[in-house]
């Protein structure tokens, strides 16, 4: 029997998604999740069904690399957050911080919104900080999966949690 990779805990930041819409960008964070060694939080109802198999697909192979927790409600989501200490940071285009400015802390949630519609105003309001990732002129949006792709690598960065470099082959 082969053995599993040991995952590593990256300062305790977490990866959190509210009730995403589309199946393939929550395989994408998936794997990111499992590839920078943290844990992932899905805040449902997802716009989809979310089945062990739809998971497989969309995750390959790096599904039982994952930590995924499913949280009931957005309620309980920010409950566990205060037991725990953490802070929520919404990424959001309505953020008040750049990206580059803001400050990570070890423990921090990353929280992404609905590819559709971002996250409702009392979401929004129970956050402990916003953050916006700055984009050219007369463009809205990217895509969730590259946000957090982005957010979590900076976030990491700051952390001094990347993983190491592989040796060149």
């Amino acid at each position: 029997m082969e053995s599993q990779p040991k995952m590593r805990e990256a300062d305790t930041l977490r990866l959190t998604f509210y009730q995403p819409d589309i199946p393939q960008n929550l395989g994408t964070t998936i794997r990111l999740s499992a590839c920078f060694g943290i844990k992932m939080d899905i805040i449902e109802p997802c716009g989809f069904p979310l089945t062990a198999k739809a998971l497989k697909r969309a995750t390959l192979d790096y599904g039982n690399l994952a930590q995924v927790n499913r949280i009931d409600s957005a309620e309980i989501f920010f409950d566990d957050a205060k037991k725990a200490g953490d802070r929520v940071v919404l990424f959001t285009t309505k953020g008040a911080v750049p990206l580059q400015d803001f400050k990570f802390h070890p423990g921090d949630r990353l929280l992404f919104g609905r590819e559709s519609a971002g996250v409702p105003d009392d979401v929004h309001e129970r956050c402990d900080a916003r953050v916006y990732i700055p984009l050219q002129e007369g463009t809205r949006s990217i895509n969730v999966a590259t946000a957090a792709a982005i957010g979590t690598f900076e976030a990491l960065k700051q952390l001094g949690s990347l993983p190491e470099p592989l040796p060149n082959t």
